[in-house]
């Protein structure tokens, strides 16, 4: 028999969050009879959002990455992986340096977001974090055709170290049943709460329909001041209900009638591909980061590029009296299906672990 590939997925907290999801998710559904998964989780077990099943589940109870690096340390030293799968930008940086340590072990990070997009609005260091991972990290996973082209086009990482590997549907994620048309249309977005996920263009967009609506926002987040802010102003507070977090996702998804997303940037959006999973339609802001891989125009959503681009396609839906949900799932199934990305992580951890 031969002996299991042990990899190590880590991450800073088992929040709400996309990554989170995904991560805990393919650690837990790798294939047992030839891998043995660990997640290692830097925060606390009380913040976990994802029950973790079947896989051996390590809390640092740190609240800082930084801190935790003697213990990550101690850790890799004792179980000895074959491979480490690192999710979020500073752990990666960090598990960079951490590979120094460790010659035998490889280490890959899986990378969030479009860099280009994301670090233009940050501080800059004194140290280079992207060739810390460009020069130490075995691999880089990127979620989505975007952010490789951005990370080859604009930072200079080598093809060979870059594996583009999408986010998962999984299997809970069942088809809407119709139900009755009602006059007032059903809009929702599921996501954080900032700036970035420009809930205020949405808005906007909104204030000029014309028909009955009521919007639903879940997520959570400290830009919710400005949300309700502008709502107010706007004219539409009554339109729309919070809520901060649920783990009946799909039940939403499926309870409304057109998805709206208004980020700026994306790594691969987990909530896009989750509600045409469902079948409810997307209209979305055009963004790097996936959303033209997902959206098939007029199939299951369109892309718009500005608010008066973003509301006619909203009419278009409508008119179209909201698309088919049978093809709108089938859009995103066909493509990323659970055993499919499952099989691609696979696949990959094998390579990278043999070469």
């Amino acid at each position: 028999m031969e002996k299991k590939i042990k990899v190590v997925f880590a991450i800073p907290t088992l929040s709400a969050g996309g990554a989170e999801r995904v991560m805990s998710y393919v650690a837990q559904n790798l294939d047992k009879e030839k891998m043995e998964a660990t997640l290692l989780v830097i925060g606390g077990e009380k913040e976990a959002a994802y029950p973790v099943e079947g896989i051996k589940v390590i809390f640092l109870e740190k609240e800082k990455v930084r801190e935790s690096f003697l213990e990550i340390i101690n850790f890799l030293y004792r179980y000895k992986p074959n491979l480490v799968i690192s999710a979020i930008d500073h752990l990666n940086t960090m598990m960079a340096l951490i590979s120094l340590f460790f010659p035998n072990i490889k280490f890959v990070g899986r990378e969030t977001l479009v860099k280009s997009v994301t670090q233009s609005t940050k501080k800059k260091f004194f140290i280079n974090t992207n060739n810390i991972q460009k020069y130490l990290l075995d691999g880089i996973i990127c979620q989505s055709k975007d952010m490789k082209i951005d990370m080859i086009e604009n930072f200079d990482f080598p093809k060979d170290k870059l594996t583009t590997i999408h986010n998962p549907v999984n299997e809970k994620f069942n088809l809407k049943t119709p139900h009755a048309s009602d006059s007032t249309i059903k809009f929702i977005t599921v996501g954080r709460l900032s700036k970035n996920k420009g809930h205020l263009r949405i808005l906007n967009a909104l204030a000029k329909f014309n028909k009955p609506y009521f919007y639903t926002i879940i997520g959570k987040g400290k830009y919710k001041d400005e949300i309700v802010d502008r709502a107010k102003k706007l004219g539409v507070f009554n339109n729309i209900q919070f809520i901060e977090f649920t783990d009946k996702i799909p039940h939403h998804l499926q309870n409304n009638d057109i998805f709206l997303h208004g980020s700026f940037v994306e790594g691969f959006p987990n909530s896009m591909i989750e509600s045409c999973a469902v079948g409810t339609p997307v209209v979305s802001f055009d963004a790097p980061g996936g959303i033209n891989e997902i959206i098939e125009t007029g199939v299951n959503g369109y892309i718009a590029k500005n608010e008066d681009e973003f509301l006619h396609a909203i009419y278009e839906v409508v008119s179209k009296q909201f698309l088919s949900p049978e093809k709108i799932r089938k859009s995103v199934v066909d493509k990323y299906s659970a055993d499919q990305i499952l099989d691609d992580y696979e696949r990959f951890i094998e390579k990278i672990v043999t070469n």
